[in-house]
């Protein structure tokens, strides 16, 4: 077999010579769709809890109609269901104005179909998605976020009933997906590193150092709001206090909390904004001292792993790691 390249890319899939904008992720999941009539039949079943077999389907692209825009995908049953999908690129997800205008789609809206739905896709996790979205029924109709991650494990079981043909497609499209899906992504080589306050918050029975060493624990609140925190979990977290950096952990799960004394009995039980509780692999660091260096007291900078251990101030990881981002524009 003969290795392809694009633009110096491997190229391992033939979805990925479409692109990674989002609307070639869409073009990719409905073909795939509509040429895998398992995957279909897998995929109806989980998201709707439609158990017939399919025939007489239609999946439309980018679909336009006056006063109501232009849609990602659309897959309908005559008188059965009706889905809209919204494919998005990153951690976005739509705004109310955008869904009410899908929902008053004249064909939509008075389709005779028994089951109607606006299905959102992005690198969401569910519970993000569940949590940031501005609405989750517009004009009767509901909306249910799926991450790319889902439509993944949806392939992946399809995959194990389909025929041959359609096991070589989902196998493309799930390369293809996993190259997209940067949650938490397992190749990044970038450190959040937060700054750890000293002694105890009022009222608490334990410090924020002690959360990290004893419990090995972190959490913070979910981002897309103020306070810059970040909408998805990274893949390795770093901690200074004390004028230099203290350890790095690599983030091995996380959940999304709203009362922290259920997780840690220390804090007071109180319903709080939805934050993301990390639980943190063994504490590793670089051999020599990396001091602070030239960020404010409680600042939270992004550094690429290496540099924390090169570098001899965290200040000087987070330019060098800028520099490198620079560099590759």
């Amino acid at each position: 077999m003969t290795d392809l390249y694009l633009h110096n890319y491997k190229v391992d899939s033939i979805f990925q010579l479409l692109g990674e904008h989002e609307n070639d992720i869409s073009y990719s999941v409905a073909y795939a769709l509509a040429q895998c009539p398992i995957f279909l039949e897998t995929f109806l079943q989980k998201v709707i809890g439609y158990k017939r077999k399919i025939n007489n389907v239609s999946t439309c692209l980018q679909r336009y109609e006056n006063a109501g825009g232009i849609t990602d995908i659309e897959i309908e049953l005559p008188n059965q269901f009706y889905l809209i999908l919204e494919a998005k690129r990153g951690w976005n997800l739509p705004n109310r104005g955008q869904l009410e205008l899908y929902a008053s789609r004249p064909s939509f809206r008075n389709s005779k179909a028994l089951s109607k739905h606006i299905l959102i896709l992005s690198e969401c996790s569910r519970e993000y998605a569940e949590l940031h979205l501005e609405v989750h029924e517009v004009a009767g109709v509901s909306i249910k976020p799926l991450s790319w991650k889902d439509i993944a494990i949806l392939a992946s079981e399809a995959r194990s009933k389909g025929s041959h043909a359609e096991k070589r497609l989902i196998d493309e499209l799930l390369i293809y997906l996993r190259g997209l899906m940067t949650m938490q992504n397992l190749d990044s080589n970038w450190v959040y590193v937060v700054a750890l306050a000293q002694g105890k918050p009022r009222g608490w029975g334990i410090s924020w150092i002690d959360i990290v060493k004893r419990h090995q624990r972190y959490f913070h609140p979910v981002g897309g709001g103020r306070g810059g925190w970040p909408k998805k979990p990274p893949n390795y977290i770093a901690f200074r206090y004390y004028g230099k950096l203290q350890s790095i952990h690599h983030i091995e799960s996380y959940e999304i909390v709203t009362n922290m004394h259920e997780r840690i009995p220390e804090i007071p039980s109180k319903e709080w904004e939805p934050h993301f509780l990390y639980a943190l692999g063994p504490a590793f660091g670089s051999n020599k001292e990396v001091r602070t260096g030239n960020i404010y007291p409680n600042g939270r900078v992004w550094c690429m792993l290496d540099t924390l251990f090169t570098c001899d101030t965290i200040s000087d990881a987070r330019d060098l790691s800028q520099k490198r981002v620079k560099q590759e524009i």
